[in-house]
């Protein structure tokens, strides 16, 4: 509580009033994404929408190529090309629009809205997207830089390693020797998936922008954006634009966004596990602690974060297996896109 600039008018007459802080319109996002944070706000101070908002916040980000792992330029897959996952999900309406392994197109947020406002269906991927990106009006351009070659490079000249193949399930040794891997002739049991040891997993090799924006009004939306992780094997398509695991919001309740290991939490759809348990009267914080145990169940040395925030504009977040994990956060009290430590 605290005193109300309006109010300091009114004291003479009738005495000391307090109003509770401002907590909407706000914008949430992983990591200290702030220009991003900042491009959501002033969009919605603009007049845009909150879908607006979930859009600008994103697409700065893909534009500033947010620690190498949003945008273009980033996070080369075994074949030494930049591909990008996107998604939007509105919750006013329950539609959603996301793209998967988006090739040749950097505006990946934006397509996905397309998908969203201009078709039936919710997911589109690999070249079919980005012919469909072309259609919408889209530039189609490299998103190869000389970084990310550099990155590609420097990673064949070590062995091809980290890598995300599975020791003793193909041929050559994927822990001492590139590819092109062949399956052993049997399965074997002896490094089941879950145990062999997975490439570790940062915020500088494996991240997403994820956002969720409540208005004024209490309408919500969130959206993701990223460019996977490094050295993956092309096709693969991680928890960012899967609903209910890089993103999920409801009307009325709120929504949350999720960081980390994607390839382990698209098993588990944490974010919609997070709505749900706010929707039962969970905390924000709560909610995303209780969801990231859930994964831990299985996964114990998992690595990954989540945001949450209710229609009432309070909002929390949660992390495990990361050094530390920061968000970023505007509403009018603050005043300014505010990192926040967890």
């Amino acid at each position: 509580m605290k005193l109300c600039v309006g109010c300091v008018l009114l004291i003479a007459l009738l005495g000391p009033c307090v109003c509770e802080d401002k907590l909407l319109p706000v914008v949430i996002n992983t990591w200290p994404f702030v220009d991003a944070n900042k491009g959501a706000a002033q969009s919605l101070s603009n007049g845009g929408s909150y879908l607006d908002a979930v859009e600008a916040g994103c697409s700065v980000c893909e534009a500033e190529q947010c620690d190498g792992t949003v945008g273009y330029g980033g996070s080369p897959d075994e074949n030494g090309e930049t591909t990008l996952d996107a998604m939007i999900m509105d919750g006013e309406s329950h539609d959603v629009g996301s793209v998967g392994c988006l090739r040749q197109v950097k505006s990946a947020i934006s397509v996905a809205r397309s998908v969203m406002e201009r078709t039936g269906h919710t997911l589109l991927v690999g070249e079919l997207a980005t012919e469909f990106a072309v259609e919408m009006g889209f530039t189609k351009e490299d998103l190869q830089t000389n970084n990310s070659r550099k990155i590609y490079t420097d990673w064949r000249n070590n062995k091809c390693q980290p890598n995300y193949w599975i020791p003793k399930q193909v041929t050559p040794d994927p822990t001492s020797t590139c590819g092109p891997y062949h399956p052993l002739t049997t399965h074997s049991q002896t490094t089941p998936s879950h145990e062999y040891k997975r490439p570790p997993i940062n915020r500088f090799n494996h991240d997403t922008i994820g956002m969720v924006v409540v208005d004024d009004g209490g309408r919500i939306a969130c959206g993701t954006s990223t460019n996977g992780a490094s050295h993956k094997i092309p096709g693969r398509v991680g928890d960012s634009p899967i609903v209910g695991a890089g993103c999920y919001v409801e009307k009325g309740v709120g929504g949350a966004s999720a960081t980390g290991d994607g390839d382990i939490m698209m098993r588990f759809l944490p974010c919609r596990v997070v709505v749900d348990k706010m929707k039962a009267g969970a905390s924000p914080t709560s909610a995303a602690m209780e969801a990231l145990q859930e994964i831990k169940n299985y996964y114990p040395s998992y690595g990954g974060g989540i945001i949450a925030v209710n229609v009432t504009g309070h909002y929390g977040g949660a992390y495990t297996g990361f050094p530390s994990f920061h968000y970023t956060v505007y509403n009018p009290t603050l005043g300014a896109s505010t990192v926040v430590a967890v």
